[in-house]
C-alpha cells in the first residue's frame, strides 16, 4: 500500500460528520424556552419537536459514536434546553388553565353583579 493511500484511508477515517438535527434541535430548545411566555402552547410545541429531533440524532450517534462527537454536544443542550422549555411551557400553561377557571367560577357564581361603578 502506498504512502499516499494509506493517508487519504486515516483522512476518511476521522473524518467529522454532523448530525443533521444537531443545530434544529438546539434552536428549538432555546426558543421553546423563549416562547414559554406565549401561554404555553408554543413553547411546547417547539420543545416537544426538538425533543424527537434529539431521539432521531441520539439513534445515529449511537450507531456510530465517534464520527459524531461534536455535534451530538449540541444536541444534548438543546435536549436540556427543550426539557427546561417544555417543563416551563407546561406550568405556564396550567397556571392559564386555572386563571381561566378562576374567573369563570366567578362570573357564573355572580362575584361580578356586585360591583358598583
Amino acid at each position: 500500500m502506498s504512502e499516499s493511500n494509506q493517508s487519504n484511508d486515516n483522512q476518511n477515517f476521522h473524518q467529522v460528520k454532523s448530525l443533521p438535527n444537531a443545530t434544529a434541535v438546539l434552536v428549538l430548545g432555546i426558543l421553546s424556552i423563549v416562547m414559554c411566555w406565549t401561554y404555553g402552547v408554543v413553547g411546547l410545541g417547539l420543545g416537544i419537536i426538538a425533543l424527537v429531533l434529539h431521539k432521531k440524532d441520539k439513534a445515529m450517534y449511537n450507531a456510530s459514536p465517534s464520527g459524531y462527537e461534536a455535534s451530538f454536544k449540541n444536541s444534548q443542550a438543546g435536549n436540556v434546553c427543550s426539557i427546561i422549555g417544555v417543563s416551563l411551557s407546561a406550568l405556564f400553561f396550567v397556571y392559564i388553565i386555572f386563571i381561566v377557571g378562576l374567573f369563570a367560577t366567578a362570573a357564573t357564581s355572580g362575584i361580578f353583579n356586585n360591583i358598583q361603578y
